[in-house]
């Protein structure tokens, strides 16, 4: 297969994943708002609080997702507080649409699906996002990527892998990945790489 063709099929799986968790998140955004606002209605909340309730955990929801994909662009898995916002908000909306279905097992998969599957989704989509982020990061392109490697990203892996030369401990020791990535500002992983290609002679 081509190099054009690879890149043309790379593009399709990461718009159809994106469209794929768009679509869903407007199902479960528009079948959990129901749920949340019966819900609201049901235990005694006024009409407006009832409209507005489902908005602060759908609100808080994206908010944290936006945050965690972020990081995901970046190599990172996001911080305990964004993860911990989001896992909140989304069993929040998943009790809500499971306590306003019928008390049968069926009716509470059903009402429960399109959350389960925003979330399922959402998390390939990040997980796609990092795989990309660490072949960008680290040089391990795949063949149709190589010939477009940016020649200023080499450069700075040359320079951390004399930095890290010229660091060493007193018993001859390299610095640990995670010092590395501190000192050029990149994931601990990225440091990892460094010194397995440096070692490996792949840095000069």
């Amino acid at each position: 297969m081509s190099s054009s063709s690879y890149a043309t099929a790379d593009r399709w799986i990461r718009w159809t994943t994106t469209s794929s968790v768009i679509l869903v998140a407007g199902i479960a955004a528009v079948v959990s708002y129901r749920h949340m606002h019966k819900l609201a209605l049901r235990h005694g909340e006024s009409e407006l609080g009832a409209m507005l309730i489902p908005l602060a955990v759908d609100g808080m929801i994206v908010a944290s997702s936006m945050s965690i994909l972020l990081a995901s662009r970046y190599g990172r898995r996001g911080g305990v507080l964004a993860w911990l916002l989001l896992i909140v908000g989304s069993l929040a909306s998943l009790g809500a649409n499971v306590a306003v279905a019928d008390a049968t097992l069926i009716a509470r998969i059903i009402a429960a699906w399109p959350s389960f599957a925003l979330i399922g989704a959402y998390e390939m989509l990040m997980g796609q996002v990092r795989q990309r982020h660490a072949i960008r990061e680290m040089g391990t392109c795949a063949p149709h990527e190589s010939s477009g490697m940016d020649a200023d990203l080499q450069d700075l892996r040359r320079t951390a892998w004399r930095w890290a030369l010229a660091n060493r401990s007193q018993d001859g020791s390299l610095p640990s990945g995670a010092v590395i990535a501190t000192q050029f500002s990149r994931s601990a992983r990225w440091g990892r790489w460094i010194k397995r290609a440096g070692a490996a002679g792949d840095l000069g």
